[in-house]
């Protein structure tokens, strides 16, 4: 039998685990296809938001509300903010959501889904890896 070093079998096992920068590429979060029409702006891609992010447009257009101070509606496949908002700070609000709510602060996947609300926090359940915490809610 021959007798390997130390990192020779260190070298193999890693060689052999599955690559997890892979799984983690396929996870894109999308930016608003958005339009300013007088003063409202316009996102014509809320839907595919809120699919990718697993989260009723309700949820997302809440957290936008309270984010730009601003009256938000939600007509037919689009949501209208009733203020000018540039494109930038659009995809900043949005990546912010994802991060707070829907990104896993464990394994930073996005399997998540918010499982009880109580007392102005709700409870984030990561389905990949089990983590549960608490965060303030939107």
């Amino acid at each position: 039998m021959i007798l390997l070093d130390y990192n020779q079998l260190l070298d193999k096992a890693f060689a052999e685990l599955p690559h997890l920068a892979a799984e983690n590429v396929d996870f894109k979060i999308p930016e608003p296809d958005s339009l300013i029409q007088g003063s409202k702006t316009i996102v014509k891609n809320i839907d595919q938001i809120a699919d990718v992010a697993r989260r009723d447009k309700d949820e997302i257009a809440k957290y936008l509300t309270k984010e730009l101070a601003a009256p938000i509606s939600l007509p037919e496949h689009r949501m209208e903010i009733s203020a000018r908002v540039q494109q930038q700070e659009l995809n900043t609000k949005i990546r912010r959501f994802f991060e707070m709510y829907v990104i896993c602060k464990e394994c930073h996947k996005p399997d998540t889904h918010i499982t009880g609300r109580e007392r102005g926090y709700v409870t984030l359940s990561c389905e990949a890896c089990g983590a549960r915490y608490t965060i303030k809610s939107y």
